[in-house]
């Protein structure tokens, strides 16, 4: 059985899909690969090169995605995780950077008018490894890096993380129509709490 989601190795995207395989008992049993984009991962599960792919409900792609269920790309099931920690991510070396990397859909996760000048990259991965590379001075990227290379990084904001929806697609559509929907949910349980 083999999974795919969105690349680099390190993506929350990867983070995130090893856990669910983690939830569903499927680590030893699954492949996970990593795509550069999810054109690419449609198409591997569409032809059969791959079983089922893991995208976040937020990421830019997803509303094409989605629409891909007309040419036999189906949600087969939803999840909610939490991310990564991020944090701005500062190199010991840099002394008072002015511009920031970060990946769009993080912009609101910070005060904007703190930094005069932003610089988009594609991937809160690649920010992350930029900054360690020194390619950006400063960046928002994942917490844990600062732990593992002290000695180019510190954290000069922790950010957080942020518990989002993620998507499951495969191949035979599993809703046949109908709603598809976890009756004991925790959502399920506030509702019987309500007044």
């Amino acid at each position: 059985m083999k999974f795919i989601t969105l690349g680099p190795a390190g993506s929350n995207h990867e983070y995130v899909t090893r856990r669910y395989l983690d939830f569903h008992g499927l680590r030893d049993r699954a492949i996970l690969d990593l795509v550069p984009d999810f054109d690419r991962g449609a198409d591997a599960v569409l032809q059969g090169d791959a079983d089922f792919m893991v995208q976040c409900a937020v990421h830019p792609a997803a509303m094409s995605t989605v629409a891909k269920c007309f040419v036999g790309l189906h949600l087969i099931d939803t999840f909610i995780s939490p991310s990564q920690d991020l944090a701005i991510l500062q190199r010991n070396d840099a002394v008072q950077p002015t511009s920031l990397a970060l990946m769009l859909p993080t912009l609101p996760y910070l005060d904007r008018n703190r930094w005069p000048q932003i610089e988009f990259v594609e991937t809160v991965a690649e920010v992350t490894q930029g900054v360690i590379d020194g390619k950006y001075a400063i960046g928002l990227g994942y917490a844990s890096a600062a732990e593992r290379h002290p000695e180019h990084l510190h954290v000069r904001q922790f950010i957080g993380t942020v518990d989002d929806a993620w998507m499951v697609y495969g191949r035979v559509r599993v809703s046949k129509g109908e709603l598809s929907a976890w009756r004991d949910s925790p959502a399920a349980q506030l509702y019987g709490q309500a007044d």
